[in-house]
């Protein structure tokens, strides 16, 4: 994704003309405006060229994102608030000039102040000068004038349209009204020339200029505080860093720091890039990263942040990551690309800000024709047709989302939960189900030998030199707890040869001329007959919530060695939140069922999945999005799959880069908590999303009928200076109205409310595995996949021809006499179906 600064948009309407023209470029596969920021976010393979030059036909510029800038510099350039100090200026100017004008036009009629001496009985004289004033008033405020004819001019209107055309059509009537009056002084007709001094409009063309600055300013100063998290983010970032070279610390600018460099930080120093601690320890403050109040240590191996701050002890590091690579400048990246996206919401607000402008301009119109069709005179027809044009605001509607899009999502980085688009923000407040996985999740992720069980003829260091070396070549975690046991006690692994994994069920090698054989249950219960007191004792440990590994050497049974893996402090009471918020908790495990339950039935999980090899993780959550929105939580490489798949992928932020990079939204504090907490937030800014639209909308119905006199039977009118005072502050409130959000506690259980959803079926009996016999080759794998596949019941089939198995994830409840009848009519037999 690309990403452009567009310059002369005034509303919605603008932003729609720009969206439709770019996405008529040949290449464009996306396109999204964000009037918000003055962005643009498009992806495709069209050239940049093409782009920008489709924006131009438009009638407004663009130039692209970051070409020659780093992305806190290209960044904190598209935020910069360069629009309000110009605004400033120009209020000041129109205020000084508005107050003579209003002075001359009504202060001697209304509150009998005095005039010079050479204006008395001269309202020629009186009315040239305001129009003087109110030309120069018109000067001032050329931008509205300018912009909003170019886009007229390319069949685009937009609010600065409506704005220029209610002042222009007031300045030309009062100039007609001058001339006449000039004409009637002339022959002496002293009526008439009152009469048409009752026409002069200069002060309503003035001040609805005026007006529309002022709520602009207002406007542009709070669209600034709406991006307050994000610059705060971008203020983090370390100017400098010292370096240690040729055994001398130097300070350098951080665009100097290159990868592999050695970098020192001394207590209270902000830590400039991304590295490894390789001498000294401390405790490193990464609140303003991950919104976590408690430092975390820091030893040599340990990672380190760029922006965090070192608070106890000196520290010698190795850039790891620097430039754009590091962690802050990716979140900054994450939250910005968030902000020039476009939530679902605000598709309604686009389409109807395409046709709003040139639908107000025909009201206009037709109030004129109207009014004077019905006998009113033509300065009554054309008040209320200024008035319909200056009180309708399409800057509202555009604002709408964009505005609660971007305070949630900066509310969110501060806070460590990183929304990567508008979708995902306004998408996890719907979400139904939440699959989480267990190990990293739920749990620690760190398991730990418990129990180590031998059988008749091996003891304890024997048992536990098979498994070392069996497990010493697994990237597992629970052989990583085997490995970390071994080395406690003493115990170095063995050179093996043909080692073998065998996903879901076990690993095999050979040491010498023995075979060591390592898993389930089950897997080593199809090799070699277990003993009933071990498998009792098997029993008993899952009931523990422990995870039973057993071991062969040769064709003997050699003993259990149990693992566990402790719950997070957290998870509990995530959970439970979860479930108060009517969202229903799915926990996703490879785990025998048994011990499954267990740490289900201690995490108070809804519902427990056993049994799910890696690659089966993308089937179940396939099959649960048909029972309604659905999130998974994960942090493992073979969680990316299941990540994209669900409707909402949450990513543990201390996981795996690619789940990481897969998932939709990426918690940094590694917190399960911080689901809730998304959701919380998700939930809200869609609330108040719904609340600018409303507020958008109904000020409009309600304004452009009041504008055009239809409440004159009960005695209601509007004056064309209050409908721009009202245009001016529609946009302000709806903005005023976003930034409440920045008082939203997302921790705070206050405001959880159970969602309303249909009837949630319960998953069936997920899986069932068939011991086949008969399979020689891939060729039979693949017959008998496509066989139980093409069955109604069935979503998907795992099929080994070395194992003789089928693993069958099922739609719905299927008889085993189906199963069994479908792979025999292939020519196999079907020895067992559990």
């Amino acid at each position: 994704m690309e990403q452009y600064t567009v310059s002369g948009m005034s509303c919605a309407a603008c932003s729609a003309r720009v969206e439709n023209e770019v996405k008529k470029v040949d290449g464009v596969t996306s396109c999204s405006v964000n009037f918000l920021t003055n962005s643009m976010a498009v992806e495709g393979n069209a050239d940049s060229k093409s782009i920008i030059n489709a924006v131009k036909k438009a009638g407004y510029t663009a130039s692209l994102k970051g070409a020659h800038s780093s992305t806190e510099n290209s960044v904190q350039a598209a935020f910069e608030d360069q629009e309000t100090p110009r605004l400033k200026k120009r209020l000041l100017a129109s205020c000084v000039f508005l107050v003579i004008l209003m002075y001359f036009s009504m202060g001697h009629m209304m509150f009998s102040l005095p005039l010079p001496p050479w204006f008395n009985g001269n309202h020629v004289a009186v009315g040239i000068v305001q129009l003087l004033l109110t030309v120069i008033i018109m000067v001032i405020n050329q931008k509205f004038f300018i912009n909003g004819f170019v886009s007229l001019w390319h069949r685009s209107p937009n609010m600065d349209t409506l704005v220029a055309l209610g002042s222009s059509a007031s300045f030309v009537w009062s100039v007609y009204a001058l001339l006449s009056m000039t004409e009637a002084q002339m022959a002496g007709d002293s009526s008439a020339v009152m009469q048409y001094m009752d026409e002069f409009y200069f002060e309503s063309a003035a001040m609805i200029l005026t007006f529309v600055t002022v709520g602009k300013m207002l406007e542009e100063m709070s669209k600034g505080k709406t991006t307050d998290a994000l610059k705060g983010l971008m203020k983090l970032a370390p100017q400098t860093a010292v370096l240690v070279r040729d055994g001398k610390e130097i300070t350098v600018p951080i665009e100097q720091v290159k990868k592999g460099d050695v970098f020192v930080v001394r207590p209270g120093e902000n830590i400039p890039v991304d590295g490894v601690v390789i001498y000294g320890s401390s405790a490193v403050d990464e609140a303003a990263l991950t919104g976590e109040s408690i430092p975390v240590d820091k030893e040599p191996g340990d990672s380190v942040s760029a922006a965090t701050v070192n608070r106890s002890g000196f520290m010698r590091c190795e850039a790891s990551r620097v430039g754009t690579d590091t962690t802050l400048s990716q979140i900054i990246k994450i939250v910005s690309d968030a902000s020039a996206t476009k939530a679902p919401a605000s598709k309604v607000a686009d389409k109807f800000a395409g046709f709003f402008v040139p639908a107000v301009i025909a009201i206009a119109a037709a109030t004129l024709i109207v009014w004077l069709l019905i006998g009113k005179e033509i300065g009554f027809a054309l008040t209320r047709s200024i008035s319909v044009l200056v009180i309708s605001c399409p800057c509202a509607l555009g604002l709408a989302t964009p505005v609660a899009v971007m305070v949630g999502s900066g509310i969110g980085a501060k806070n460590g939960i990183l929304f990567k688009t508008a979708v995902t923000l306004e998408n996890a407040g719907k979400v139904e189900i939440v699959a989480i996985d267990k190990t990293g999740t739920i749990t620690e992720g760190k398991p730990e030998v418990t129990d180590i069980v031998p059988a008749r003829g091996f003891d304890n260091d024997g048992l536990l030199q098979l498994a070392v070396s069996l497990e010493a070549k697994s990237e597992h975690p629970l052989a990583r707890a085997v490995m970390k046991k071994g080395a406690e006690l003493g115990i170095s692994p063995q050179d093996v040869s043909n080692f073998s994994v065998m996903p879901g069920n076990g690993l095999a090698a050979t040491v010498g001329r023995n075979k060591l054989f390592g898993g389930s249950v089950k897997f080593i219960g199809e090799k070699a007959k277990i003993p009933p007191d071990i498998q009792a004792r098997v029993e008993d440990l899952s009931h523990e919530g422990k995870t039973p590994m057993l071991f062969m050497h040769n064709q003997s049974f050699a003993g259990i060695i149990a693992v566990t893996d402790t719950i997070k402090s957290d998870s509990q009471q995530a959970i439970r939140e979860l479930r108060n918020m009517g969202i229903r908790v799915i926990m996703l495990t490879g785990d025998n069922e048994q011990t499954a339950k267990e740490v289900g039935k201690f995490a108070g999980i809804d519902e427990v999945i056993s049994g799910v090899l890696p690659n089966e993780k993308e089937s179940v959550i396939r099959t649960l999005k048909s029972q309604g929105k659905i999130a998974m939580v994960g942090d493992g490489i073979n969680d990316a799959p299941s990540l994209a798949r669900a409707d909402v992928g949450i990513a543990i932020g201390a996981g795996s880069d690619i789940a990481v990079d897969t998932a939709d939204i990426v918690l940094m504090k590694s917190r399960l908590s911080d689901v809730p907490a998304a959701i919380r937030l998700s939930r809200a800014t869609l609330r108040n999303i719904n609340e600018n639209l409303f507020w958008a909308f109904i000020y409009n119905v309600i304004g452009i009928p009041l504008a055009a006199g239809c409440y004159m039977g009960i005695g209601l009118t509007l004056n064309p200076m209050f409908g721009a005072a009202a245009m001016s502050l529609s946009s302000f409130c709806v903005v005023s109205n976003a930034l409440r959000l920045n008082f939203f506690k997302i921790y705070s259980l206050a405001h959880d409310r159970k969602i309303r959803h249909g009837k949630i079926r319960k998953m069936p009996d997920k899986t069932k595995t068939m011991r086949i016999k008969g399979m020689m080759c891939g060729h039979c794998e693949m017959r008998v996949k496509t066989a139980l596949e093409a069955l109604p019941n069935v979503e998907s089939a795992q099929v080994n021809h070395k194992n003789g198995t089928a693993v069958v994830l099922l739609k719905c409840t299927a008889e085993n006499s189906v199963l069994k009848a479908t792979v025999e009519s292939e020519g196999y037999k079907v020895t067992k179906i559990k």
